[in-house]
């Protein structure tokens, strides 16, 4: 897979190298891009993008209830993390339920910058790298925790009687 850029890229041969190592030595599948590094979504690995405010409350609550796995931060204007899960086969219900709460679930054969990827608003990285984190959850609990997030926000009014 190629990207075309109109933005110079920054990401080293060498750092390229090592970080695509790293990865495929987790067993993911990696394809190198014009920006650096792309992980290949599959059966084994899929990932769940949350932004905003949802992103941070995700983030949260993954790390109250020890379940926190690797995250991308993908830097912009906007919060947007990408959790990596696992899981996918056996949870339509999940995916489900995190698309209707205005996640995005990348599986299939998507692409997702992995750091060090140099992007229009600056490099992917990690905001909990895969080797500060114990494990990749199971998309169930990144559906527990936008569940959670969701019931925490405050209801808005929406008539008056």
């Amino acid at each position: 897979m190629t990207v075309r850029t109109t933005f110079s890229t920054s990401v080293s041969a060498g750092a390229k190298s090592a970080a695509a190592r790293d990865y495929v030595q987790r067993g993911w599948t990696v394809a190198e891009t014009t920006n650096g590094l792309c992980l290949i979504t599959d059966a084994d690995v899929s990932a769940v993008e949350v932004t905003g405010e949802l992103a941070a409350s995700v983030r949260r609550y993954l790390r109250a209830n020890n379940l926190t796995g690797p995250v991308i931060e993908i830097p912009g204007a906007e919060r947007r993390e990408i959790h990596l899960v696992t899981g996918m086969r056996k949870a339509e219900r999940a995916v489900e339920a995190l698309r209707e709460a205005g996640a995005v679930v990348h599986t299939d054969g998507a692409g997702i910058p992995l750091p060090p990827t140099h992007l229009s608003a600056g490099s992917a990285s990690w905001g909990v790298s895969p080797d500060e984190a114990r494990w990749i959850p199971p998309v169930v609990a990144l559906g527990a925790a936008v569940r959670s997030a969701l019931a925490r926000r405050p209801r808005r009014l929406t008539s008056v009687a």
